[in-house]
């Protein structure tokens, strides 16, 4: 596998008839390829998206509402979503935002923590009893994590003033990997992964001068088709160690010495793991 891997070509061969997938973010980007693919090869998939209508006009699959920013919202998806698969295969977070300006969740959260991670800390958390002992939990994470470990004397930016876009993003995505971890050592069978730098909706906050930023350090960027392969990979691939950081369709390593590839220890230190989790647990009132 490289970073040219396709998702037809992750699962050729594969069938995947009985399997049963849960979506976030079904309705655009690597979300939409994520559901072509597996239905491709035999898969239920239900996709959780915030908007319905929208959804419907890019998907053929069933479909709950999920607002990741608002908790209330959280708990009646879950509960849709429990009924809808009462037996979850593959649990799929893929949904996000990246570098908004700053906002709050209905519960008050900084909007990216609380929507990349809060939001599917309470949602995965809500169905855990729908998983069997083969089930995969995949957290769609990013090389933004490079930007940020955990700000844990302001997490929320109560602070207004100290806000900065990048940097409340790569939190959200160190948080991917720690929960990540959290959930592996729990026993669950759970990955993280980077998909590449895609052009989808994420990159709807970008001004000009990020996407020039963007095209300066990256000669080159992925068709979704490219971006979804690791989210498959995760899906299906044989012998992936449990807690894993995936990228490229393949297992990554720590971060290599030019900052291109591979995941920072902070993002897989066990004491950080477990503050997150416990934190999490507190926030969202679980």
């Amino acid at each position: 596998m490289s970073e040219t891997t396709t998702t037809d070509e992750v699962l050729e061969g594969v069938d995947l008839t009985g399997k049963t997938a849960l979506i976030t973010g079904a309705s655009a980007g690597l979300g939409v390829e994520t559901v072509r693919a597996l239905q491709s090869r035999g898969a239920q998939v239900v996709g959780a998206v915030r908007d319905l209508d929208k959804a419907r006009g890019v998907v053929d699959c069933d479909l709950v509402e999920l607002d990741l920013a608002s908790l209330e919202s959280v708990r009646r998806g879950a509960h849709a979503a429990a009924d809808r698969l009462p037996r979850i295969d593959l649990l799929i977070n893929n949904a996000g935002v990246m570098a908004c300006p700053l906002g709050r969740t209905a519960d008050g959260f900084e909007m990216q923590l609380g929507t990349n991670h809060l939001g599917h800390f309470a949602w995965t958390t809500a169905l855990l009893g729908n998983l069997s002992p083969s089930s995969r939990i995949i957290n769609v994470s990013s090389r933004g994590h490079f930007r940020s470990g955990m700000i844990w004397d302001d997490p929320h930016f109560r602070d207004e003033k100290s806000y900065e876009k990048w940097k409340a993003y790569g939190q959200s995505k160190t948080a991917n990997i720690l929960f990540t971890q959290g959930l592996a050592r729990r026993g669950y069978t759970s990955y993280a992964l980077h998909p590449g730098v895609i052009l989808t909706e994420l990159g709807r906050h970008l001004t000009a001068e990020d996407s020039e930023g963007l095209a300066k350090r990256l000669p080159t960027f992925k068709t979704v088709e490219q971006g979804a392969a690791t989210t498959v990979y995760a899906a299906v691939a044989d012998g992936i160690p449990n807690g894993a950081y995936l990228e490229d369709a393949a297992v990554a390593g720590p971060v290599n010495d030019d900052y291109t590839a591979g995941y920072m220890p902070w993002a897989v230190d066990a004491d950080e793991a477990e503050r997150l989790w416990q934190w999490s647990l507190e926030q969202t009132a679980l």
